[in-house]
């Protein structure tokens, strides 16, 4: 009998110390969240508190500012493996593309599969897609979702319509008409027909390429791009040419002028259009919330569709390396459903990414969003322009601009510069 007591009494000491030893902890998963955001990190902080009632899962929000900090972490933590579940990337697309090729971000098209893409609305998802046979080399797929959508359009202030004697509901529908109104306010009201940010070279290659789109056609524009079409070309010449027909409505300053100045001005009623995007909706409303202004697609001079800059505004990519990624794309389904995208329009004035038809947002939402078929970006070209090409494009504009050169000139030294970066 003895023989067998050792191994049942060691079996039961085994027992009793084991169970006495502490258990091991279990981690509970925290989704890690980095933004530039700043203006939506008490709105974060309200929808992550949200969320951990709802789900019992804790998210952290991480704001890094300003935007070039903000890249800067995100460059250098993605090689070093330190990246969170969730964290945006700003820049072209082919800052994307390289993140998407050293494996720091997480495909999603499987996920996207069904019910979650078809709430989205049409051009949210184009800014972080890849289709077949894209430039960068990237293999096919979705890697980011937006959390908001921007576009880039013209507006206009409707008392200052209804002091010339205006339909205030009825902006104008071509380009000789805009120039005419705008004249009339300069010359009958003495406030400045036109006013954008042209300090901030962007916005005139974007107000150029919406009538590339609109004179020559999509086809024509992107044949340039790819070298088959020279800036000398007639309808080229129509696209540089608007520039200089605006000569006459624009303050002689605009070249130096900030797009905040250009905002300060137009919310000040001192213009009657400018050209700006779906953001200003937040900056006019801090700065005269009286402001009465409407929305509406650049005025067309050809017989093509205008096109508008725009698609997502904000997007958010997973770390495809963390342990709590799946976690991290329940977190990103909750935050693009219907009630919380509700939820961000109505505190954020962004336009949202998904459809919400019929919901009590605020109307100018609506009316950047009554556009939504017009939008493109050059993200989503197939091909695109080369840095030193538009730097030349934008140095002719504001030469034309002001006087210096004639749409005719401007032609012929952007497609110098062209031909010389197809030479090498």
């Amino acid at each position: 009998m003895r023989k067998f007591l050792v191994p049942s009494v060691s079996c039961c000491l085994l027992f009793i110390l084991t169970s006495c030893l502490p258990k091991p902890k279990v981690e509970k998963p925290i989704i890690t969240i980095w933004h530039w955001m700043t203006d939506r990190q008490s709105t974060f902080e309200e929808l992550a508190k949200r969320y951990k009632e709802e789900k019992g899962i804790e998210v952290n929000f991480e704001i890094f500012f300003p935007p070039g900090v903000y890249s800067q972490k995100v460059l250098s933590a993605a090689p070093a493996q330190n990246l969170p579940e969730i964290f945006g990337i700003l820049g072209e697309k082919k800052v994307l593309a390289s993140f998407v090729k050293g494996g720091y971000v997480l495909d999603l098209a499987s996920y996207l599969e069904g019910e979650w893409k078809e709430k989205f609305l049409s051009s949210a998802l184009l800014n972080t897609k890849f289709e077949e046979g894209n430039i960068y080399g990237v293999d096919i797929g979705f890697y980011g979702i937006p959390i908001d959508l921007m576009n880039i359009q013209f507006l206009y202030n409707k008392d200052i319509f209804k002091r010339l004697g205006l339909d205030p509901e009825r902006p104008p529908s071509d380009f000789e008409e805009f120039l005419d109104i705008a004249k009339r306010a300069k010359r009958e009201l003495g406030v400045e027909g036109f006013v954008c940010g042209w300090a901030e070279t962007w916005l005139i290659y974007c107000l150029l390429t919406n009538y590339a789109f609109n004179i020559l056609g999509e086809e024509k524009f992107l044949s340039t791009l790819k070298g088959e079409v020279p800036y000398t070309d007639p309808d080229w010449i129509k696209v540089f040419s608007v520039f200089s027909e605006m000569r006459e409505i624009i303050p002689g300053e605009i070249l130096t002028m900030s797009n905040k100045e250009a905002e300060q001005m137009f919310s000040a009623e001192k213009a009657i259009f400018s050209f700006n995007g779906s953001w200003g909706i937040n900056v006019y409303e801090r700065m005269n919330p009286e402001l009465n202004y409407g929305v509406f697609l650049p005025p067309k001079i050809g017989e093509y569709p205008v096109k508008i800059w725009g698609g997502a505004g904000s997007s958010f990519m997973i770390n495809p390396n963390s342990l709590y990624k799946e976690k991290a794309v329940d977190f990103l389904k909750w935050l693009t459903t219907r009630e919380i995208q509700v939820y961000l329009a109505k505190n954020t004035n962004n336009l949202p990414s998904v459809d919400l038809r019929k919901e009590p947002i605020n109307p100018k939402l609506d009316e950047f969003l009554k556009n939504k078929e017009s939008v493109t970006h050059p993200d989503i070209w197939p091909t695109f322009e080369d840095s030193r090409v538009i730097e030349e494009i934008n140095r002719q504009m504001q030469r034309i601009i002001i006087g210096r050169t004639t749409p005719e000139s401007a032609g012929e030294k952007i497609q110098k510069v062209k031909e010389r970066v197809l030479r090498e």
